[in-house]
């Protein structure tokens, strides 16, 4: 079946609930044994513990697990929460991993800090390394982390290729997919072994829920929901509930930011204060053609640079934006405007571009009114 029947239908058991279309949200802790051999066997007991798992759980995990092509999928309370687990369930005091550089800022932290402490190396990469990936793996090397497109220079990377020399050597390749939304990528079906989402972002779709998922192929599920459970690792019903239904929109919801996106991308590349778009689905874009080969389409979010980088002229700018909001986080209904600095994380490579660089979430808004809201704004830069 095709995405947009896949997130209207999966995970809903009416006829399991009195004929209801959504699944009930169950706020369970304690889950009662009818006998006493039930209780010393619950083997068979698929709802056993609040914390392992409610038919409201399992309702979102099934629906991510079709959306995402995947084997199982397990569920977390941030998208931070997702990799992180999803990185712990494969590592060891000893281990080396090899992770992108243009990863997800907590993701560094993370790696820089905790599993540093375990014991665990970590390794940047270049994004666009491609098949070169083959000369960095060790024979400790546990795991891969991709990102793609990167986060804040929104590099493609290629990631069949980084899949084929890693299972050479039985390395487990993950990647961040939030960016598709699992809509217009498929990581698992291209040989990933893990596809991690902030289900913040466009699953829940409305900027009201943290939670994250981590959808696997047969031969890591059980590894990494024995690992997740075992750090205690579970969702609130409510939270899930939300998400639930923020899935059962996200087609209608990531066709128009493509076409949102898309259309202000090509807008600033006709602005002459801006140098510089960073968006995969644009012709000129160096990432392009991967891009075109690996997505369906593009989601909301890019970046942008600008030629002036002066502080005041940026408040100027900033300051009074109407629709633009200044906030972390994305995917939801709204549009978002944030300086960001990439040249301060990068490791293993180099962020060299002159100017401001800046990332945007193009949202539901009329785009017309989006793009006057974003001319206003380079008035006032101008006049600053």
């Amino acid at each position: 079946m095709k995405d947009n029947t896949v997130v209207t239908h999966a995970g809903n058991r009416p006829f399991e609930n009195y004929g209801i279309v959504n699944p009930p949200v169950y706020h369970a802790s304690t889950v009662l044994s009818e006998t006493l051999e039930q209780r010393i066997d619950r083997s068979n007991a698929k709802v056993r513990y609040g914390r392992a798992g409610t038919p409201t759980s399992f309702a979102l995990e099934e629906a991510m697990t079709a959306l995402e092509q995947a084997h199982g999928t397990v569920l977390a309370p941030s998208g931070l929460a997702a990799i992180t687990m999803a990185l712990c369930a494969f590592v060891e005091t000893g281990d080396h991993i090899l992770v992108t550089d243009s990863t997800y800022t907590p993701t560094r932290n993370f790696s820089n800090g905790v599993l540093k402490r375990l014991g665990v190396e970590t390794e940047y990469f270049d994004p666009l390394i491609g098949a070169g990936i083959a000369e960095l793996i060790r024979d400790n090397t546990r795991v891969i982390w991709t990102e793609c497109p990167g986060s804040q220079t929104f590099d493609v990377q290629d990631l069949p290729a980084i899949v084929e020399a890693a299972h050479a050597r039985d390395v487990v390749v993950m990647t961040d997919n939030t960016w598709s939304g699992g809509y217009f990528r498929k990581p698992l079906a291209e040989g990933v072994d893990i596809s991690v989402q902030a289900a913040t972002k466009y699953i829940v779709g409305h900027s009201d829920v943290m939670m994250g998922t981590i959808a696997c192929n047969e031969a890591t599920y059980e590894q990494v929901r024995s690992s997740s459970s075992s750090y205690g690792m579970c969702c609130g019903p409510d939270d899930i509930y939300l998400a639930l239904r923020g899935l059962r929109t996200i087609g209608v919801r990531m066709d128009r930011h493509f076409e949102n996106g898309v259309k202000l991308a090509e807008w600033l590349q006709s602005r002459p204060e801006v140098t510089r778009v960073m968006h995969p689905a644009l012709p000129q874009d160096p990432g392009h053609e991967i891009w075109k080969r690996d997505f369906t389409g593009a989601s909301g979010l890019f970046g942008f640079v600008l030629e002036e980088n002066n502080r005041d002229k940026l408040s100027a700018m900033m300051n009074h934006m109407e629709l633009h909001g200044m906030g972390s986080s994305w995917g939801g209904y709204e549009s978002l405007l944030i300086p960001s600095w990439p040249e301060q994380s990068r490791t293993a490579t180099s962020w060299d571009v002159p100017g401001q660089c800046m990332r945007i979430h193009v949202g539901l808004e009329d785009p017309d009114d989006l793009i006057a809201d974003l001319e206003a704004g380079f008035e006032r830069m101008n006049k600053a």
